[in-house]
């Protein structure tokens, strides 16, 4: 078999972690594949943050993140950095992940030079194009042009079957359970490595210890641009409600780096964010911190995509806070459950899970629907 020049293209975060455990995974077959691996910096220091854990060196690296740029920015260097990238090393495929502008962008150049694309995490949909925003888009404008979609669960390939969509279709997992189950291996083949953990937390301001004697802790994100404004004030204002009703719960929000998400959090909850006895504001955790925190969690309220499928691996509930997910599998096993902004939704389910035991069972007992850790194997295996 001739050897495949494979190129994994990513640029946030999310997708980092989702995509770096694959990379590990070509890697074992060097016979079988030249592996390179393309950034573009969509997310600069939290992608470089995701690669140093995994261990993953890129190849190449667009750099194209600038002090406010928006979506027209982000598109149109990933594709005339693309177009570079191709003009040095032409691969036979080119895998994107998910429902980046990064993805959708590194795709639609990669067409444009009739170059293979396989897509990871293929055929998730809301159908609703402004809910997530522009994240739906961008996953149906790359579903178009591939000629691989490596689906996480049988509901995506069943989207795309529904859509007639173009490309073979494998069914493997979702790779982020791979990431997830990689991490946890790590604290448990290395205690000290749970101590730094606890180090780094107690130095971003939250003091781990104070989970002793069965205290709980709310683990809260929230950074979708379809929540801006009105939804955000909402949102924050039902975690201030909530940490006030729950004096003897900590509830911690590791802050995202916008500032459309950092000026409704100072509006609720004043310039000094510091005050709060129960309620930690803390800046943006590297992956490793952030899955030890969510391990030591009671429940997540989150309006992530990822979250929804992480969190159920560590028998974790989830409140999103969104109107539709495209990951209705979760909710259909009852790991997950939508809340929107509502504030007093997000109010009543939250005091729900702390105070029903049984009720916080059947959501924390529910299985992931979202895989076993082997989904790289089978991706791998497909293109082998």
């Amino acid at each position: 078999m001739k050897m495949k020049r494979i190129m994994l293209v990513f640029g946030t975060r999310p997708e980092a972690i989702k995509m770096c455990p694959l990379v590990k995974e070509f890697q074992k077959y060097p016979q079988d594949f030249e592996t390179v691996v393309c950034v573009t910096g969509q997310h600069r220091e939290m992608l470089d943050q995701v690669l140093r854990i995994f261990e993953v060196t890129p190849d190449f690296d667009l750099n194209i993140m600038k002090h406010g740029q928006d979506l027209y920015d982000v598109t149109a260097r990933v594709l005339t950095g693309m177009r570079d990238v191709f003009q040095q090393c032409r691969p036979d495929i080119v895998l994107v992940h998910g429902d980046t502008t990064t993805s959708m962008a590194a795709a639609l150049a990669a067409f444009y030079q009739q170059i293979s694309v396989g897509h990871v995490e293929a055929g998730l949909r809301t159908n609703n194009i402004l809910s997530p925003w522009p994240e739906e888009m961008n996953r149906q404008i790359t579903g178009r042009v591939v000629d691989y979609n490596f689906c996480p669960t049988a509901l995506s390939e069943q989207n795309l079957k529904k859509e007639n969509a173009h490309g073979r279709i494998f069914v493997t997992g979702n790779t982020v359970i791979d990431a997830l189950y990689m991490v946890i291996d790590k604290f448990k083949s290395n205690p000290l490595l749970a101590k730094e953990q606890e180090k780094v937390l107690q130095d971003a301001g939250y003091d781990v210890t104070r989970l002793a004697d069965g205290k709980k802790l709310v683990l809260i994100t929230g950074h979708r641009r379809e929540n801006f404004g009105e939804g955000f004030i909402s949102m924050v204002t039902a975690m201030k409600d909530l940490s006030e009703k729950y004096p003897d719960v900590d509830f911690i929000y590791p802050m995202h780096l916008n500032p459309n998400v950092r000026k409704p959090i100072h509006q609720v909850f004043g310039e000094d964010l510091t005050a709060y006895r129960n309620f930690f504001f803390i800046e943006p955790l590297q992956y490793l911190e952030f899955v030890y925190l969510m391990e030591k969690s009671a429940l997540v309220l989150t309006d992530s995509g990822g979250i929804q499928e992480e969190a159920p691996g560590l028998g974790k509930p989830v409140l999103v806070m969104r109107n539709t997910t495209e990951r209705p599998e979760a909710l259909t096993a009852g790991t997950v459950k939508l809340v929107g902004t509502d504030h007093d939704l997000i109010v009543n389910e939250v005091s729900r899970l702390l105070e029903d035991k049984e009720y916080y069972n059947v959501m924390s007992k529910a299985v992931n629907p979202y895989g076993d850790g082997m989904a790289c194997s089978r991706i791998v295996n497909a293109l082998r």
